[in-house]
């Protein structure tokens, strides 16, 4: 299973920055970013940088690691716009782009801003129609298209990737699992292994249905994970709002976080994203992930 850090896109582009090249000196699988304009809270006085913006930055300032966008709410972006974004990303990084997308869903940024948010059975047509138009862009040399929701006419895109990963975020099981069967390269939700097994399985009947197998879809998914050291009470409680909270929490000793992390891999998941927004800033939060790094994910 490969581990990839998740900076959050309220830190400084310096913070981030910072991250994402510990991340690739350090031997970390990919770096992701966030999509959202504001924090999901009351205090929007909060900040918060552009997901886009971010991957452009560190597409030129690495060179090893996977990046990524975790991912692009679609009511936020016309789906033809976000294929020539990719585009243009995936020639930035040389390749090491990867386009992901969900159907949007955080309700302050588009009452904030004005932005549609339907229901969730158009959110979803929405979402599929935005998956056909990007699929389409990035295959065909033009590509005419007529839905309820997006129209385009013989519309390029060029130049165009040798090959560029789509993932999609979701973890709906009636219809959202259903378009990642259909679209997706790379599948991401939240969850602990227990989660993921039974999320694997419901996609297993979705692929089952369309005749695809799984395991051609890579898949990543992360919890708010740290190792506690003794007497860090600041951290105990942390990780006690976060439980009450229902946040998926992997937080405790060395040994509970590493026998946690190891169940991953037999619920079929391929790659663990580690949010670092809650570690602190400076040395604080880079002791975290250096401790995460040498007594869980060096062991396994």
């Amino acid at each position: 299973m490969d581990f990839s850090l998740w900076p959050s896109a309220a830190r400084t582009w310096q913070e981030v920055l910072d991250g994402a090249e510990y991340a690739e000196r350090t031997g970390w699988y990919g770096v992701w970013m966030a999509d959202h304009f504001m924090v999901n809270g009351d205090d929007l006085s909060l900040p918060m940088n552009e997901c886009l913006a971010l991957l452009g930055g560190l597409a030129v300032r690495t060179e090893r690691v996977r990046i990524g966008s975790m991912v692009l709410g679609n009511t936020y972006r016309h789906p033809a716009v976000v294929a020539k974004q990719a585009a243009t990303l995936d020639q930035m990084s040389n390749g090491r782009f990867v386009l992901g997308i969900g159907a949007g869903w955080q309700v302050n940024e588009h009452e904030a801003y004005g932005i549609e948010l339907p229901p969730v059975k158009q959110l979803l047509a929405r979402f599929e129609e935005a998956c056909q138009v990007i699929t389409g862009l990035l295959a065909q040399e033009r590509t005419t298209f007529d839905g309820e929701y997006y129209q385009l006419t013989n519309a390029p895109l060029e130049p165009k990737p040798a090959k560029l990963p789509i993932l999609i975020g979701a973890s709906g099981e009636k219809v959202a699992l259903g378009i990642v069967a259909k679209y997706a390269d790379e599948w991401n939700h939240w969850g602990l292994p227990e989660v993921a097994e039974h999320k694997g399985n419901v996609f297993r009947e979705h692929c089952e249905r369309i005749g695809r197998d799984p395991s051609t879809v890579r898949r990543s998914t992360q919890a708010m994970i740290e190792i506690l050291v003794p007497g860090d009470t600041e951290a105990e409680e942390r990780r006690d709002r976060r439980l009450a909270a229902g946040q998926p929490t992997i937080m405790g000793s060395a040994e509970y976080v590493l026998d946690t992390v190891a169940r991953y891999p037999a619920a079929g998941v391929d790659e663990f994203l580690v949010p670092d927004g809650f570690l602190g800033t400076g040395s604080r939060r880079f002791d975290a992930l250096e401790r995460l790094r040498e007594e869980v994910f060096n062991k396994l």
